[in-house]
């Protein structure tokens, strides 16, 4: 009989690469790790890892096993949703990791919203960037995920995610005022001399810009780096620079010394802040989490991005 515990710790090691950084998510001991891994590779009767440098990675056998253990650990998810449907179990705390622009255009108006729909269910937020909000829900950290699709991240799927998509936003230049690109249309080969101003290398829009340059011709040189977006306005009004902004994320925002240009059409349909809730697959009709996933659907679909 394989323990199920045993299935979570080999999905964290796949996940991390390593046994050190699983342990950490775990709560356990690097030694514990490892002898939950034995103690799987001797229920299995197979060998499920092999060493890569300073980590390890699956060989085929592990390859079987991690698919299997996805489609276990998502039934039991959807045997506790059921069970928590059964006991009534609208009342208690859900974990939201969200990123901040996301925390006040959806996730702040779905507890408002919540208080009446279902005032059961209690949110505790947690600040992530669009990529670690993810990590944070499959190591059990966070119940639901509002995340960024990025490359290299999880895809549509991915069979330990239940995705419901949110909303996609287009990304507007920022420019100091008086700048020589202030007075014609968008043109980001045009901008290829220029100092840029953007999140640290691995937030998702970093990610955007560069491929929306590399589109362009040109690889940005990021002089100043932020994933606070007031900050790297504030640095385009100070003249150090030129960014590319999500467009919530300049919603309501100050903008002393700078002017907004909204990406045209060709430009704008290449370069989108795609956005999405996810909760561990098996889990979308736990009685505390439909609730707010619902409310996060009817919140975005009202946002107006245009």
């Amino acid at each position: 009989m394989i323990d199920t515990r045993r299935l979570r710790t080999l999905r964290a090691v796949a996940d991390h690469g390593t046994v050190t950084a699983a342990a950490a998510t775990l709560h356990l001991t690097p030694s514990a790790v490892s002898q939950q891994l034995v103690a799987l590779e001797h229920e299995v009767g197979h060998r499920l890892f092999v060493r890569d440098g300073r980590g390890v990675r699956l060989n085929a056998v592990g390859k079987i096993m991690l698919a299997h253990a996805n489609e276990v650990l998502a039934q039991l998810e959807r045997a506790e949703a059921e069970v928590a449907a059964y006991a009534t179990g609208a009342a208690g705390e859900v974990t939201a990791a969200c990123f901040a622009t996301a925390i006040s255009a959806v996730l702040s108006p779905a507890i408002v919203a919540l208080r009446a729909a279902a005032p059961g269910v209690q949110v505790r937020v947690r600040d992530a960037e669009g990529h670690q909000s993810l990590a944070m829900l499959l190591d059990g950290e966070a119940d639901v995920a509002i995340a960024v699709e990025y490359r290299g991240g999880p895809d549509a799927a991915d069979r330990r995610l239940f995705r419901v998509p949110l909303y996609a936003e287009p990304f507007d230049l920022v420019l100091p005022e008086g700048h020589p690109l202030s007075g014609s249309p968008v043109d980001l080969a045009a901008a290829s001399g220029e100092t840029w101003i953007g999140p640290y290398p691995g937030n998702p829009v970093h990610d955007v810009i560069a491929f929306a340059c590399e589109q362009a011709g040109f690889s940005p040189r990021f002089a100043h780096c932020s994933d606070d977006f007031r900050a790297v306005v504030a640095l385009v009004g100070a003249g150090a620079g030129i960014a590319l902004v999500p467009r919530l994320a300049l919603r309501d925002m100050t903008l002393p010394g700078v002017t907004v240009h909204h990406t045209p059409g060709p430009l704008a349909a290449g370069m989108e802040r795609r956005v999405f809730a996810a909760v561990r697959r098996g889990a979308e009709s736990h009685p505390l989490l439909r609730p707010l996933l619902d409310s996060l659907q009817q919140i975005s679909g009202s946002l107006g991005i245009g």
